[in-house]
C-alpha cells in the first residue's frame, strides 16, 4: 500500500515539475521495495507535507527510481512550516538522494548550510521501583525497597565525514539510591555515560571510544551496557562481531557476599549470529572477563576469570507472535566445595525462555507488547543484563507489558517473582514501571 501510495505522489510530482530534463532516459537505479525511503515519504505525505492527486496515468505496482524519489524531496524541501520531526527525516532524505537532487539541480550543500551537523534526540523518564525479598533464616527477615527516579537523558549525533559518525549520551537525574525522589535532594551531577566514534565503509562497522555494548546472540543476556574499548563488526546476512575494551560493574554484589562492589574488568568477545529481524534467528559467542576480584567460586588459586559461551535462538511464528531463548555456560575453574559452596552451584550456568506478542513502536499511539519469560541467571554466567525485573544470581519468572499512550509516550511495567539462588532460597519479587517521554 505504501509503495503504491509513493507511486502515485510521483506521478503527480513528475507531472507537476514535467520539463525536457526529466523526460530524458532515467540514469539511476530503482530504489529497493524494502528501502526506508518509502516509509519516509509516507510519513511525509501522511503530516501533509507531500501533496499530490493521481490522474489515472500510473501503474499501482510500478517502481519507484531514486530519480522520482529526488525529485519528491525536491519538493518537499521547498515546502515551509513543517514540523521539526518531519524536516529532520527531510534532511535524511536528502542526504540519501543528494546525488539524484544534485543531477536536478537542486543543491544539497545550501541545505547542509541551514542544517545543524548535530542532531539531537533523547528521553525525559520517570521510574518507581518496589522491590521485596523474604529471607527464609533467622527472624524470617523482609527486605523492602521502594524507589523514585527521574532522569532527562540525551542523545546526540555528530556528522564527521560520509564514513564516521559521533555519538554520545549524557544522563542527568535522580541517583537510583542516594538522592531518589522521596529525598527531594537535587543531583548536580551531569553523567557522560557514552562518548563514541562509528564507521561504515561497506558491510563493515568500526565502533571506538566508551560505546554500548550489547551482546547480540543471547539478546542481552550476558551483557547489556558500555565498555570502553573498539568493536569491529563484518558481514551483513550473517555477521561477525570482535569485541575489546574494558567493562565495569557498579554497586553490584559481585560475589554473592551480600555487599556491593564496584570492579573493573579487561573484556574479550566474538560473536557469529544472523540477520536479528528473519524469521529464524541462531548466534553463538564467546565472552571474556578478567579480574581476580570476580569469584566463581571458592579456594585459593582458583581461576577467577569468566569464560563464558552462549548461544541463542528464536522463531517468529507470526509478525506479532514469537519465541526466543539462550544458554550461557562459564568453562572457568571453580570450586562449589566448602564454605559457600551452595551459593556457586548453579552460578556458572545462565538460561531464558521468553515469548513474545507484538510490540511497541513509540510513534505508534495504541501499539503494545507483552511478554512472558522464565529465566536462571547465575552470576558467573552473566556480566550486566538486559532486564529490569530480574537481576544477576535469580531465578524465575518476569512478565512486561508496554503501550503508547500518544506518540512518544511510552509506558512499561515489568515484574518479576522468583529466588535468589543463594543457600537460604531467598523468595524475591520485584515491580518495575516506566513512563518514557521521548524526543
Amino acid at each position: 500500500m505504501k509503495k503504491s501510495l509513493v507511486s502515485a505522489l510521483t506521478t503527480a510530482l513528475v507531472v507537476g515539475a514535467a520539463s525536457t530534463t526529466f523526460a530524458a532516459a532515467n540514469p539511476f537505479e530503482d530504489v529497493a521495495a524494502d528501502h526506508w525511503a518509502y516509509d519516509a515519504v509516507a510519513q511525509l505525505a501522511a503530516d501533509g507535507v507531500i501533496e499530490g492527486y493521481g490522474d489515472g496515468t500510473y501503474r499501482g505496482d510500478q517502481e519507484i527510481t531514486r530519480y522520482e524519489m529526488a525529485q519528491m524531496v525536491a519538493r518537499a524541501m521547498a515546502k515551509s512550516g513543517v514540523s521539526a520531526a518531519d524536516k529532520a527525516m527531510i534532511d535524511k532524505l536528502a542526504a540519501e538522494f543528494a546525488d539524484e537532487l544534485n543531477a536536478l539541480g537542486v543543491r544539497v550543500a545550501a541545505l547542509e548550510k541551514k542544517v545543524d551537523n548535530v542532531k539531537w534526540n533523547g528521553t525525559v523518564r520517570y521510574r518507581y521501583i518496589n522491590s521485596r525479598k523474604e529471607h527464609d533464616g533467622d527472624n524470617n527477615a523482609k527486605n523492602h525497597n521502594n524507589t523514585n527516579q527521574v532522569i532527562l537523558r540525551l542523545e546526540p549525533s555528530m556528522t564527521i565525514n560520509n564514513h564516521w559518525t559521533g555519538h554520545a549520551r549524557i544522563d542527568y537525574g535522580t541517583d537510583d539510591e542516594k538522592d531518589n525522589m522521596d529525598t527531594a535532594k537535587n543531583n548536580k551531577t551531569v553523567q557522560v555515560e557514552r562518548v563514541w566514534v562509528a564507521g561504515q565503509y561497506g558491510n563493515t562497522e568500526i565502533n571506538l571510544g566508551k560505546l554500548p555494548m550489547y551482546s547480540m546472540v543471547d539478546d542481552g543476556m550476558i551483557f547489556d551496557d558500555n565498555i570502553a574499548g573498539g568493536q569491529v563488526i563484518f558481514g551483513k546476512n550473517i555477521k561477525a562481531a570482535v569485541s575489546v575494551g574494558r567493562a565495569r560493574l557498579e554497586d553490584v554484589d559481585v560475589d554473592g557476599n551480600g555487599t556491593d562492589d564496584s570492579i573493573t574488568a579487561s573484556y574479550q568477545s566474538i560473536e557469529v549470529y544472523n540477520d536479528r529481524d528473519a524469521k529464524f534467528t541462531y548466534g553463538v559467542g564467546f565472552h571474556h572477563f578478567a579480574n581476580r576480584e570476580i569469584s566463581v567460586g571458592g579456594g585459593e588459586g582458583k581461576n577467577h576469570d569468566l569464560n563464558i559461551w552462549d548461544i541463542g535462538l528464536g522463531y517468529k511464528f507470526t509478525d506479532t507472535l514469537g519465541l526466543k531463548g539462550a544458554y550461557a555456560w562459564n568453562t572457568a575453574a571453580a570450586s562449589t566445595e566448602g564454605e559457600g559452596g551452595n551459593i556457586y552451584k548453579n552460578a556458572k550456568r545462565a538460561w531464558t525462555v521468553e515469548l513474545d506478542y507484538k510490540g511497541a513502536d513509540p510513534k505508534d499511539k495504541g501499539s503494545f507488547g507483552i511478554f512472558a519469560a522464565y529465566r536462571q541467571l547465575g552470576m558467573a554466567a552473566v556480566w550486566l543484563p538486559t532486564y529490569d525485573g530480574i537481576e544477576r544470581n535469580q531465578k524465575g519468572w518476569e512478565f512486561g507489558v508496554d503501550y503508547v499512550f500518544d506518540k512518544n509516550i511510552q509506558g512499561t511495567v515489568k515484574y518479576f517473582t522468583g529466588k535468589d539462588m543463594t543457600a537460604d532460597d531467598t523468595k524475591a519479587h520485584k515491580l518495575f514501571t516506566e513512563l518514557n517521554f521521548f524526543f
